[in-house]
C-alpha cells in the first residue's frame, strides 16, 4: 500500500513490548529499507541478527540493504548465510544472486538465480531476479524472456514492464521503450521513474563521453604530426569531420524518435543531476563544434581543446550520477554504468596510445 510511515509506527509499537524480538527487528529493517533509510535499516538488521542469528530472513534483509549501500562483498556474505540457513527456500538464493551481480560476479549470480528459480519455477521474484541478473550479464534475450514470463503470470507487473523498456533502450528501440515507460508511469503515478525516462539524453551523453575524447585524441595527435608531415593534415581534418558527424548522427538517431518526453522529465530529476546533464550536453556540443572548426581552419589548438573538454564531460557525468542521491534505487546502476564507461574509455585510450608509441 506504500504506507511505510504507518507500518514503521506499528512495528515500533510492537518492539516497545518485545524489544528483543528478532522477527520484529527484521520487519523494521525491511520497512526502513522501503523508506530508503538504509543506515537505519542496517542498524535494525544487525540488531535482528544479534537477537536471533538463526533468522534467515534477517540475513537476507541485511544483504538487500548492503546492496543498496554499494557494499557488495558484505552483501554476498550475508546472502550466503541466508541461503545456508534455509537452503530449500528460494529467497535466500535469489538475494545471493542479486548480491553476486552487484559484485560483478556474473556467472555465479546466474547460477544462484537459476537455482532459486528451480526451487519455485512460477515465482515472480525468481523470474525478475533472473531477468535482472541476465541483463547485468549482457544477455538481453534471456533477460527479456524472463521478464515476459513474469508478465504472463502478472500482466500488470510494473517492474517487468520497466525491465523490458530498458532492454529496448539498450537495443536503441527508442519509440517502443519510451512508450512502455510512459504507460508504466501512467499506471503507477506514485512511483514514476523520471530518471529512467530521461535515458535517451543520458544514453547520448554516455556515448559521447566515450567517443568524443577518443576521436579528439586521435585527431589532436594527427594534427600535431601534421606540423612536421603536412600530408597527415588532410587525414586529420577528414577524421575530425567524421567524428563530429558520427556524434551528431548518434544524437539524432536517439533524440528524434524519443520526442519531447525525456526533456519534460529532465525538469523533474534532482537539480544536481539536471545541471550535470545540461552541462555535459553543452560541453559535448562545444567539443563537436571545435572539431568542425579545426577541419575548416587546420588550427591544431582547436582539436586539442576539444580533447581537453573530456575532463569536464566526465566531471559533469559524475555530478549527474551523484545528483540521483545515495538513497535512489537507480543510483547503483547509474554509478556502475558511469564507472564502466570510464573503464572502457581508458582501455581504448591506452590501446591507441600504445599503437602511437
Amino acid at each position: 500500500m506504500g504506507r511505510y510511515a504507518e507500518a514503521e509506527r506499528v512495528v515500533r509499537d510492537g518492539l516497545a513490548m518485545e524489544p528483543a524480538s528478532g522477527q520484529l527487528l527484521g520487519v523494521l529493517a525491511w520497512v526502513l529499507r522501503l523508506r530508503r533509510d538504509y543506515p537505519a535499516a542496517l542498524t535494525a538488521a544487525d540488531a535482528a541478527i544479534a537477537a536471533d542469528p538463526s533468522l534467515a530472513d534477517a540475513h537476507a534483509e541485511r544483504a538487500e540493504i548492503l546492496i543498496g549501500l554499494l557494499r557488495a562483498s558484505d552483501a554476498v556474505a550475508s546472502a550466503r548465510e541466508a541461503a545456508r540457513l534455509q537452503p530449500f527456500r528460494p529467497s535466500g538464493h535469489l538475494v545471493l544472486a542479486r548480491a553476486l551481480s552487484s559484485a560483478n560476479r556474473r556467472e555465479e549470480a546466474r547460477a544462484a538465480a537459476a537455482h532459486g528459480l528451480r526451487l519455485d519455477p512460477s515465482s515472480v521474484e525468481g523470474l525478475l531476479t533472473v531477468a535482472e541478473v541476465e541483463r547485468e550479464a549482457g544477455r538481453r534475450d534471456e533477460a527479456a524472456a524472463a521478464a515476459r514470463a513474469v508478465l504472463a503470470i502478472d500482466p500488470a507487473n510494473a517492474y517487468a514492464r520497466w525491465l523490458i523498456a530498458m532492454l529496448d533502450a539498450e537495443r536503441l528501440q527508442v519509440r517502443r521503450s519510451m512508450r512502455v515507460l510512459r504507460d508504466v508511469a501512467r499506471d503507477n503515478p506514485a512511483r514514476t521513474d523520471v530518471l529512467a525516462m530521461t535515458w535517451p539524453i543520458r544514453g547520448i551523453l554516455s556515448g559521447l563521453r566515450r567517443g568524443l575524447p577518443l576521436g579528439a585524441a586521435i585527431t589532436t595527435a594527427l594534427a600535431l604530426a601534421a606540423l612536421r608531415w603536412s600530408l597527415v593534415g588532410d587525414f586529420a581534418r577528414l577524421l575530425s569531420l567524421v567524428v563530429a558527424a558520427v556524434m551528431i548522427g548518434f544524437g539524432l538517431r536517439v533524440l528524434v524518435p524519443a520526442g519531447r518526453l525525456p526533456w519534460r522529465c529532465l525538469r523533474l530529476v534532482p537539480r544536481l543531476t539536471r545541471r550535470g546533464t545540461i552541462g555535459g550536453l553543452i560541453t559535448a556540443g562545444v567539443a563537436v563544434t571545435l572539431l568542425i572548426a579545426y577541419a575548416l581552419s587546420t588550427w591544431w589548438v582547436l582539436a586539442l581543446t576539444a580533447f581537453l573538454l573530456s575532463g569536464p564531460m566526465w566531471i559533469f557525468g559524475l555530478l549527474e550520477v551523484l545528483g540521483a542521491g545515495l538513497d535512489d534505487p537507480g543510483y547503483r546502476h547509474a554509478l556502475l554504468g558511469l564507472a564502466g564507461d570510464f573503464r572502457q574509455w581508458w582501455r581504448e585510450f591506452r590501446a591507441i596510445w600504445r599503437l602511437g608509441g
